[in-house]
């Protein structure tokens, strides 16, 4: 059943030793992540988002990893298709909730500054669509002591749109309570323009897919230009992810994106390396950060 939903809709798929193979280690993965989330195995990393005009630090986006006692750290894509699948999704989703606004009311106590840095959550389509979502994003502000309006909820462009009439409760009660809002990945999805002027968003995110082969006249910057005329038009900022490359970045300078995030400037990062690197002298600082490799391909 996974193989022929995962293949897409309306097919079937033979039975075969291959598949059941590779049940029996989805079903292990899905008794160990069962575990993992009740015994703390997971944890989270943290890619810093940065001004594109002084390349200072003005965020996170928090990425969780489990720390699977065998098989090592594993990336979202061992395990969060499976945690989706299973509904596993929602608890975990609470508990990275949780730990980033504790993390960065830590960070804030630590390095107050104006404006505060902030931290950007992924909510996952499941989330949107059950009903907790407002209730576990205040509890975790009111255990931190976060400011509502560092913490940015990240909704994939895709998922808002299955779930347009849904979402729009949901994100207008999240906008009343001070959290900023932000659409990912956009420009993989088909908007619908009458919804992104309806949704009370803040920024719009430049999927890497575009970013990470700009060549200044090709499809692609096309792209990214027009989703930044659109942002201006729509008075939202904009955030290019998968920076790489000095060409990069002075392409999304010229033509206007306030902020970005990539491999250039660093990869995620663990708590304690995250805050060695709020540590280093802003402006500049992406010469010498951990994982800025051009070329390298970002595993979020």
């Amino acid at each position: 059943m996974y193989s022929a939903k995962a293949n897409g809709k309306g097919r079937h798929e033979l039975f075969d030793e291959d598949i059941h193979r590779r049940a029996v280690a989805r079903n292990e993965i899905e008794l160990q992540l069962r575990n993992a989330i009740e015994t703390q195995e997971m944890t989270l990393h943290y890619q810093p988002v940065v001004s594109l005009w002084d390349l200072r630090f003005i965020g996170f986006e928090a990425l969780v990893r489990w720390n699977h006692p065998e098989r090592g750290l594993l990336y979202p894509d061992a395990f969060i298709q499976i945690a989706e699948d299973v509904g596993l999704i929602v608890p975990l989703g609470r508990w990275v909730l949780t730990e980033a606004c504790r993390q960065m009311a830590e960070w804030h106590g630590k390095r107050p500054g104006d404006p505060p840095l902030t931290i950007s959550v992924n909510v996952s389509f499941r989330q949107l669509t059950q009903a907790g979502l407002v209730e576990d994003v205040e509890r975790a502000l009111a255990a931190s002591g976060l400011n509502p309006g560092s913490l940015r909820l990240e909704m994939t462009e895709s998922s808002l749109m299955e779930h347009a009439n849904q979402a729009l409760a949901i994100v207008q009660r999240l906008k009343s309570m001070g959290v900023g809002l932000e659409i990912d990945d956009f420009g993989t999805g088909y908007s619908s323009l009458r919804y992104l002027c309806l949704l009370p968003f803040d920024t719009l995110k430049v999927d890497r897919s575009f970013v990470s082969d700009l060549e200044g006249d090709d499809e692609n910057s096309i792209v990214v230009k027009t989703i930044l005329n659109l942002a201006r038009s729509l008075n939202l900022d904009t955030v290019a992810e998968g920076i790489e490359t000095e060409n990069q970045l002075a392409f999304l300078r010229d033509i206007g994106c306030r902020y970005g995030q990539g491999f250039y400037f660093s990869k995620p990062v663990s708590a304690s390396e995250a805050e060695r690197l709020l540590d280093r002298e802003p402006g500049g600082a992406h010469l010498a950060l951990p994982g800025a490799v051009e070329g390298s391909r970002a595993v979020t």
